[in-house]
């Protein structure tokens, strides 16, 4: 760095429960394997903004005053001993890991001017795709990667620019959602059909995405008609995604030949609930947890390997598309009042 230091700011979370509140913030030089980028685009999710209870169940070993957030694009200003692959000034995007158990610090939460991230979880984005767009992949790339390729879910090989036809199929429940619009990108791009459910009005961007087949999943016979989707093309897994997914895809998992591994991105305890319920039947379900590729393989094979090429080159889109909710820390707020009231197939964008 320079001799000056630069002045960092966050928008720290005292307590569980409490306000968040803007304040300064020291600035952290990286370690090895680390690079610190001076962030310009940060986007939400429903896990900046749970309220206190939900922190103490699915956060009870984060450490307070927090500094929270997943998904930042911005520009690099400082890189640790051993980092050769990115320099200051390159344009990133990173998935900031700072609520991880075992990362657990401050300095690493995507909610403040100056962040450090994992160099293996970064990758460069080509200069005609905007920070406000990039920003939207972090954590729904994470959680789509870790649910398909990690082996403890769906282990799937990991995905490449011009993938072989593989002849199975991967279905995604939740298709329109952040990760399932991912997972549908991620799964073509390992050389695997993708039949996927959405609302109507989402089908022609699940189609847009590469998926084969689309259905509703407000029918009552969606999962039918899922069955008759997938057809005599083997299930190479599934990806559940979203309240009320585990029901239907146990079924289609249950109906259909190929894989019964089912990797689910509700709550850890639900999943467990049925995969005890179905055991019997053979059908194994796991519960993602979207930081996990952090600590294997699939981190650096998706964020270094895959991603700065795949974007590069254009047949990866960073999508769902962004929605900018304002400018500066002090509007992420905002963001995630609009972010409880719903939205569908976009994702809430603050710029810094």
């Amino acid at each position: 760095m320079t001799e000056t230091t630069p002045e960092n700011a966050a928008l720290w979370l005292p307590k569980r429960g409490a306000r968040f509140e803007l304040g300064p913030a020291p600035y952290t030089a990286p370690a090895a394997g680390e690079v610190v980028v001076r962030v310009r685009a940060i986007a939400v999710n429903p896990i900046d903004g749970m309220p206190g209870f939900a922190y103490r169940l699915i956060l009870p070993w984060l450490n307070f005053p927090a500094v929270v957030g997943s998904d930042v694009a911005g520009v690099i200003v400082e890189v640790g001993p051993g980092v050769t692959r990115l320099r200051p000034g390159d344009r990133v995007v990173g998935a900031a890991g700072g609520i991880e158990q075992n990362r657990n610090r401050a300095a690493e939460g995507a909610f403040q001017r100056y962040v450090v991230l994992k160099q293996s979880m970064t990758a460069t984005l080509p200069d005609d795709l905007s920070f406000e767009q990039a920003a939207v992949l972090p954590l729904a790339v994470s959680t789509a990667a870790s649910g398909m390729f990690q082996h403890d879910h769906l282990a799937l090989p990991l995905p490449t620019i011009d993938a072989e036809d593989r002849r199975e199929t991967v279905l995604v429940w939740g298709g329109s959602t952040s990760v399932g619009s991912n997972a549908i990108q991620l799964a073509r791009h390992a050389g695997y059909r993708v039949v996927a459910t959405a609302s109507p009005r989402n089908f022609d961007y699940l189609r847009s995405l590469g998926a084969t087949a689309t259905v509703d999943y407000h029918n009552r016979t969606a999962a039918d008609e899922l069955i008759d989707a997938i057809g005599d093309s083997p299930l190479a897994g599934t990806l559940a995604i979203g309240n009320g997914s585990l029901k239907p895809t146990l079924t289609i998992a249950s109906a259909v030949p190929g894989s019964r591994r089912i990797a689910s991105a509700q709550p850890a305890l639900l999943t467990r609930v049925s995969s005890l319920l179905r055991r019997h039947k053979g059908i194994q379900v796991s519960s993602i947890w979207g930081g996990s590729l952090k600590d294997n393989e699939v981190g650096p094979g998706i964020y270094v390997d895959f991603l700065p090429a795949a974007l590069a080159k254009g047949t990866y889109q960073a999508v769902p598309n962004h929605v900018i909710v304002g400018a500066g820390l002090d509007k992420i707020p905002d963001a995630l009042d609009q972010l409880r009231k719903g939205v569908s197939a976009k994702k809430l964008v603050v710029t810094i």
